[in-house]
Formats: structure tokens, sequence, C-alpha cells
């Protein structure tokens, strides 16, 4: 707790946040200046047909002026809410400008969402249009069509769904009349019926769109973003249009991007960090290519050839345990190669973290490890990236420090969707790994006694929607939000060392910080995702899964006879393998911080069987209650 005392130090820039002025008057005057500025470059780029296409600026702005209107033909009004569930795509962009140019909010719903956690957002919200990416998203909507009683209008863009693998009921292709019962079809409308709509309204009231998005103030809404409910039912983060304008305005000099820079965008659209990552590009004129899916990142990063990306830890980690995966599979003489070729890109990078010109010598033997090694991982990112943004959760440093040493920068932000996203990041020039780097420009960063991160900035929430008493739980009487996130400001740069909900507290009160060492577990090969347990319990348990693909080339190098997963986790030989790693940490652990018990699970964590939120985060209480039996287990036998 010393510690802490020690590093509760206010960073901050050298005027409060609260008294900067906005570049803009709110986030639609912002896009409008962008299509200005640059109405023929082209901004998205989109797979279609196994062919890439692309859109202008200008062109963005038409099909969303006609979704405003459409709209406000349907009668929706100034700060009402109408909901979008869809896969990161550009019409998911069109329909968020087109909200807001028609003075309306959007409600972002994660594409993975149930249909029970789709319905209680619609009506939390008061959403009036729902729009929809296609049959199979709207069939959730249709299970609990008699709740909805406040919406007015379902919007698709597609009349057909292709699911990569059989539903339910056994179906490869889901059309609209498989979903819609006859009496229902007034109730939904297609997006090209919308913007047909949109046109003759504003063909009739020419001038009106402007009006009304000049009507739009500061402090108006712009969205409601529901938290992912690791914690209980999810809460509306209601964002304004100040807080979107104010940290654009605090981004700008923070990402070193431009009108020559391309992303490849993946990140689900209801998450607060790909929110920002359309804004941004909106603020500096960059271009977004859209991952086809999941699934095509890599084929689609060789084709698209990035600049920069943004991703969540559980991608980066994946390729980095491919990667490592594919060295285990590899000859030894292979092996001896890469073993050596990172422990010259080690020696580069410390080098480079410490801003000292590398040695010439050593410059030589980097180039020839390149060659060798770091050109073929820097190819499988398209070979273009300048550097690459980790937010959501936190990084291993270890694989921060990985990439570095194969040429590849990882530059590691933290922020909340309570503050917009983006309160603290490192920067090309200022980077420090194991960090989430300095405070952006305007926010202030202190942490309190008790080791919670405090932040204060113009770009925290208004409100948890309709909950003021949770509001006030997190927003104190002198504007500082208090993030749950426990840390330090160590150098200038903020360390998160765990959440605050999720220290656990053993039966001899030693405080424990189980991320750290659950990011350490899942930096090697063979595992996939670990939950750490133990609050008031004697000792520290875990509940480890399998990287699946790299544990079945282990298997097989080894003589391990099996058919499935299962079988694998039951394994003696690969029980003794996860042990050696659990032993590793333990040795650099005191006794009442090491894994004294471990069990190896059947199946991964995933969003669909409930352990994971969309942002691949583990839902701690969840697990730990669908998993009780073999938890209480360890302390029993």
């Amino acid at each position: 707790m010393e510690t802490m005392k020690a590093a509760a130090i206010s960073m901050s820039a050298p005027s409060r946040a609260a008294e900067r002025p906005l570049s803009v008057q709110n986030a639609v005057v912002m896009f409008n200046d962008r299509v200005r500025a640059s109405a023929a470059r082209p901004v998205l780029r989109w797979k279609e047909s196994g062919t890439w296409r692309e859109s202008t600026w200008a062109e963005w702005d038409k099909v969303s002026r006609e979704v405003a209107g459409g709209l406000l033909s349907l009668g929706i009004g100034k700060g009402e809410r109408s909901c979008v569930l869809a896969n990161t795509r550009p019409e998911w962009l069109y329909c968020d400008i087109g909200i807001l140019m028609a003075g309306g909010v959007t409600v972002p719903i994660y594409q993975s969402n149930l249909a029970h956690e789709c319905e209680y957002i619609i009506n939390d919200s008061g959403s009036k249009v729902v729009f929809v990416e296609n049959p199979a998203q709207l069939e959730k909507l249709m299970a609990h069509r008699d709740k909805m009683l406040g919406v007015v209008k379902v919007i698709y863009f597609d009349p057909v769904a292709k699911l990569e693998k059989p539903d339910a009921k056994g179906r490869l292709e889901i059309k609209m009349d498989d979903v819609v019962p006859v009496g229902d079809k007034q109730w939904i409308m297609s997006l090209g019926e919308l913007r047909v709509e949109g046109e003759k309204w504003l063909g009739a009231h020419p001038g009106e769109l402007e009006k009304r998005w000049g009507d739009i103030n500061a402090e108006d809404s712009f969205t409601f973003v529901y938290t992912s409910g690791t914690t209980g039912p999810p809460k509306g983060v209601v964002l304004t249009h100040k807080n979107i304008v104010w940290e654009c305005d605090s981004m700008k000099d923070v990402l070193p991007v431009d009108e020559n820079d391309e992303q490849l965008l993946f990140l689900p659209m209801a998450h607060i960090f790909a929110k920002i990552l359309e804004w941004v590009t909106i603020a500096k004129g960059s271009r977004i290519a859209f991952a086809e899916s999941i699934a095509h990142i890599k084929q689609n990063l060789g084709e698209v050839k990035p600049t920069f990306m943004c991703a969540v830890p559980r991608v980066l980690e994946k390729v980095y345990l491919g990667i490592l995966g594919n060295r285990q599979a590899s000859p030894p003489t292979k092996q001896k190669i890469f073993d050596w070729a990172f422990s010259v890109g080690k020696q580069v990078s410390k080098y480079k973290q410490r801003h000292e010109p590398v040695p010439l010598g050593l410059s030589i033997k980097n180039a020839i490890a390149t060659r060798l090694v770091f050109g073929k991982i820097q190819a499988v990112l398209g070979g273009r990236i300048r550097f690459l943004v980790s937010g959501g959760a936190p990084l291993s440093r270890e694989i921060a420090e990985f990439f570095h040493a194969a040429g590849v920068l990882i530059l590691e932000g933290y922020g909340l969707t309570e503050t917009t996203a983006g309160s603290c990041v490192n920067r090309p020039e200022k980077y420090a790994f194991g960090s989430v780097g300095p405070a952006v420009p305007g926010v202030e960063v202190r942490i309190a006694e008790d080791g919670e991160i405090l932040i204060r900035a113009g770009s925290v929430m208004k409100e948890y929607y309709g909950k003021p008493e949770a509001t006030r739980e997190v927003i104190d009487a002198d504007g500082w939000f208090h993030t749950g996130d426990i840390g330090v400001i160590e150098d200038g740069m903020v360390r998160i060392t765990d959440r605050k909900k999720d220290i656990i507290v053993n039966a001899g009160g030693k405080n424990i910080a189980p991320q750290n060492l659950e990011n350490s577990l899942k930096a090697t090969p063979y595992i996939s995702q670990v939950m750490v347990h133990g609050d008031k319990r004697p000792y520290l348990v875990a509940l480890v899964t399998l990287n699946e693909e790299n544990i079945a080339k282990w298997a097989r190098d080894n003589g391990v006879q099996f058919t499935t997963n299962d079988q694998l986790a039951k394994n003696d030989q690969v029980r003794g393998l996860i042990q050696t790693y659990i032993d590793e940490l333990n040795a650099k652990e005191p006794s009442y911080s090491s894994i004294k018990k471990f069990a190896v699970l059947p199946a991964d964590f995933s969003q669909d069987t409930g352990e994971l939120t969309p942002t691949l985060k583990v839902k701690r209480k969840y697990t730990s209650e669908k998993f009780k039996d073999v938890i209480d287990a360890f302390y029993t036998n």
C-alpha cells in the first residue's frame, strides 16, 4: 500500500479537461467537415463476391443522408434511439452516421448477443428502430417480438443469411420468409427501401437535414453503449457529442495516422474501442478495410496490407501462440535459427526501448534475422504494419516484447466505455511495455489510497441510462470517475495491475492479482484460457483450457493417442506438460500466490457457451458458478 500511496499523484495536462474548448459543436459537424475536405478520396473497403470494393467519403455521406431521411420519414425524432445489430461492415457505419444526422442516438448490440440479451438492450434503451444484418439476426428479435412493443420498424441489410455451420435446425442458409410470419411483414423493411423513402423525404424538405444536425448540442446524447455484463445486467453508458468530439480532439496528436494510412477493422462495432476507430478515421481522414470475419483475418491482412491495426489482446495471443506452435513443429535446425533470431531481436529491442542507436554489428545480425525469421512474421501482418494498438484488456508484457523483437511495435492503451475508450496510450516515440502509457492530452489520472485508478476528463460519460444511483457510485462530486481498476503511475506511465473486483483475498487475508498469473500461463504455447480462483479459500486453483491446435501437434509428436480434445484434457502426459508450466510460474511466486491444483477442461471457453464476453474476457462469476463442482472438489479432495 505504501507503493500505491507513493504513486498517488495526479498526471494531467496543463489545463483542466472541462475548460478545453471543442473543435466542433457535434459529431455530425465533424463528419461533414471531413466530407468537404476529402469528398473524392476513398475511405471504406470491403470484400464482396471475392472482389474488394470501395466507397469515397462523398458516397458514405450520400448513403447516410438517405438513411437519415428515411428515419425522419418514419417519425423518428431528436434524441430517439435506434439499435444496430450487425457484424462490422460498411452498412454499420452508414447507418450510424445516418442515425446521428437525423438527430438520433445509436445503440449498438453485439452480433454475438443472444436473443434475450438483444431484447433487454432494445427495451432498456427505449429504441424505436432496429437495424439488423440479416435473417439470422432478425430471428433473435422474432423470438421476443411480443415484448418489444416500442419498436416501430426493423430494417435489414441482407435478405439471406449464409451460415458457416448448420444451426440448431440444420440450416446453412436462412431467408426472410423462414423467419417473418405473414402478419409481421409490415414491421420490417430493407435498407434499400428505407433509402428510397429517405431520398423522397430529402427532396421534399430541402435544407431540413442540415438544420436538424445544426440543432444538436454538445451535451446531447450521441450513443448508448451497453457494458458487457461481467458483473451483472448490462448498463447503458450514455456518451454525448461532447464526449466523442473531445476524445477525437485528444487522439489527433496521439495516433500518428493520416490520409495515407489504412487499418483492417474486425473488432465488433458494439465495442467502444471499434467506435473510436470509426471516429478517429473521420477526424484524421484515414481509411478502413473491413475484414470478412475473424477466420479470414490472415488472408485479408495479405490482401489489404494495412499500415496499422487495432486488436484486443486475445487476438494477439492467438497469433503469438500460433508462431510458437509453428516453431515447436519445425525441425531442430529451424528451431535453432528461430531462437538465434529472437536472441538478436531482443537485444535490438532493448536499445530501441532506451531510444539508443543500435550498434552496427548488431544491426547486421538483425538484418539477417529479419530475412530468415522476422520478415515472415511481418508478412503475416501484411508487410506494411507500422504499429499495432492493443486495448480492451491487459496485454502480457512477454507478448509485447516478443513482437517488438520481431520488429512489430504494439502500443497498449487503456480506457473504458465510460471514458469513451482511450484515456492512456503508449506512443511510437514514448512507450513502456507492461504499461498502458501516459494519459492522452487533457486527461487527468490519479491513484486513490486503495490503489484504484481515477480519471477526470471531457470524455467521461454523462450517466448510466436510467440508473442515477449506479452513476453516483462511479462519478464522485469532484467529477472523478472511479474505474474499478487497480494500478500505479511510474515515470509518468500508468500500469494496470488488476480489476478491483477481481482481486482475490485468500483465507489468510493476502491480496492476490489473478490476471498476472493468468496472463503468464496464457503466454505458453499449449494453454488457451486460464481462470484462477481462491477468494476466501486456503490456496489458489486454476481452470485451464487447451490450445487445441498446438496441443494436437504436441500429442502427435509425442505418441499420445487421441481422437477428441476431451481425451487430451484427461491424458496424464498432457496434464504433466501443463504442470511443468505451472511449476515454472510457481517458482517465481510466493507460496500464497502459487497455484496448488488445476483442472484441464474438455473444451475452450467461448461466447457461445457463456464463459467469455463479446470482447473475449472471462466472465468470472458465471464461469465460477458453471464449474462450481470442479472448484469445490479442489478443496475437498
